[in-house]
């Protein structure tokens, strides 16, 4: 909720805000790779025809009795136009920053990649996968940001898997890779796009730049030990490193139930707290990420008969701790899904209600959620559309409800609605943006009203054939009391709307 270019930390950059760290900027110029990319952009178009399948997988470049290479490339191209971004407020808190509410850019990327397999004597199967991305953005983006790119590793891993006589697989891995854990509540964006890299809406980049990981899996069950340190953009890296254990069971027929625990082992990463009675600037706490634990446990229900058939449940609950700095934090939601099966484009209803605790300024306790890797898109762990560009998931709270229809099995459409609040009044939403000083001269941060947004987002996907794939939205976010007054006033309609292809070979 403020008004300058980006936050301080990777993990934390939603919303263009005010510290002084911010006014770093990193420009590149349309360097000769790029210029390679477009061409590779457009000679590939060709081969989205559907007439050029063929019964033999043409990325399939070697095969015999043992071994296995095949190549990747998947890229993409995507046009954004935003107004009234952030609802205008860097008109009202930083009217000299300079700062456009109202632009369009385009993002691109590619996405080369090779992988193999070779069945060694023992029946076990090493593999492994080499790709990188190459990702650009033409323009100013949301945070300011335009003309940027960079390429950079994606995923560089090798592994093991196979099964011991008594029924137990195995998969063993190391090197960079991309892995979710849950429902992606905690664990799943294993990097950062974006700002210097580029391609910020499309976030090409999700493996983790080191990982080692570990899987026992036997009748359902899976444990899954890691290490993981995330792809952090080079401007902002909070030198971070994790490690936990997964633990799940996959029902045969649909439902699952798991628990994931993570503990981090480093970090630069620091922590706001708010200021006692919530009157004064937040506290800054440098590091104060290390040492954090976490443990989130998820579920979903296997398919009801009866009255209940065409529903489904899902569920998840967080809870953070930290001896060293008295943190005690928490994270839940719930989701019921119901299928109208009877009905022409086969809807589906879903409500869902996620809340993530805020700092209370009433405690010497640290309350404030750190949602740590998120996933973040609307159809995973938004709290809302625009506002999930504006807000992390801490502090604030939302119901929404989304139909999806399906007029054709190749289109899709989904509309969604979130009410966004606050948990928390004058505690820092996201990282401390909107301190300020109010109209009797007082610093304060965080809103003084719950009602922070109302967004609206329509979606349509369409399939084009099996490499091909299309996305467009609009949205809009009409801002609630909580906006108004920091703006003063009725504040602006935050609208915008982009349009996407991505191929994928």
């Amino acid at each position: 909720m403020t008004s300058c270019k980006h936050s301080s930390k990777a993990s934390e950059a939603r919303l263009p805000c005010s510290s002084p760290t911010f006014d770093r900027k990193r420009v590149y110029p349309h360097s000769a790779a790029h210029a390679q990319l477009a061409a590779l952009l457009g000679g590939f178009l060709c081969l989205a025809d559907p007439a050029a399948a063929q019964d033999r997988d043409p990325m399939l470049l070697l095969e015999d009795t043992a071994t296995s290479v095949h190549a990747h490339l998947q890229f993409g191209l995507n046009a954004v136009s935003e107004s009234n971004l952030f609802w205008d407020l860097a008109q009202v808190t930083a009217p000299n920053s300079g700062f456009d509410g109202d632009t369009q850019w385009l993002e691109l990327y590619v996405k080369p990649g090779l992988s193999f397999e070779h069945r060694l004597d023992t029946g076990a199967v090493l593999y492994g996968k080499l790709s990188a991305v190459s990702s650009y953005t033409s323009g100013k983006d949301a945070f300011d940001e335009g003309d940027t790119g960079a390429e950079t590793i994606e995923e560089a891993y090798l592994a093991l898997r196979g099964e011991t006589g008594a029924g137990l697989s195995y998969d063993l891995s190391l090197g960079a890779r991309e892995l979710k854990l849950g429902t992606g509540m905690l664990i799943a964006s294993g990097a950062t796009s974006g700002f210097e890299r580029g391609a910020l809406k499309f976030g090409p980049r999700k493996a983790w730049e080191r990982a080692a990981i570990g899987r026992l899996s036997r009748d359902g069950v899976t444990a899954t030990a890691f290490y993981l340190d995330p792809n952090e953009l080079p401007s902002t890296d909070g030198n971070n490193e994790l490690a936990g254990l997964d633990l799940r069971f996959d029902d045969p027929r649909g439902g699952y139930l798991g628990a994931t625990y993570i503990n981090v082992l480093n970090s630069d990463s620091p922590y706001p707290q708010a200021a006692a009675g919530g009157v004064g600037a937040p506290s800054v706490t440098p590091g104060a990420r290390e040492g954090t634990n976490a443990l989130n446990v998820y579920a979903r229900t296997n398919p009801f008969s009866g009255a209940l058939s065409n529903w489904t449940f899902t569920g998840d609950l967080a809870y953070e701790w930290n001896d060293d700095i008295d943190l005690e934090a928490w994270a839940s939601r719930v989701t019921a899904s119901y299928a109208f099966a009877d009905l022409p484009w086969s809807p589906t209803l879903t409500y869902s209600y996620q809340s993530f605790s805020g700092d209370d300024p009433d405690t010497a306790t640290l309350e404030r959620f750190d949602p740590l890797y998120y996933e973040g898109s609307p159809s995973s762990w938004a709290t809302g559309s625009k506002a999930a560009s504006t807000y992390i998931n801490s502090n604030v709270n939302a119901q929404s409800l989304a139909l999806r229809v399906q007029p054709t099995r190749q289109d899709t459409l989904t509309l969604r609605y979130s009410h966004v609040r606050a948990n928390e009044l004058n505690s820092p939403v996201q990282f401390g943006q909107a301190t300020r000083v109010d109209l009797n001269g007082n610093v304060v941060s965080g809103v003084t009203d719950r009602h922070l947004s109302d967004d609206v987002f329509l979606e349509y996907s369409r399939v084009i054939n099996r490499n091909t794939f299309l996305t467009a939205g609009v949205s809009a976010s009409y801002p609630g009391a909580a906006i108004d007054d920091v703006v003063g006033r009725d504040a602006p309609i935050w609208t915008g709307g982009f349009i996407n292809v991505v191929f994928n070979f």
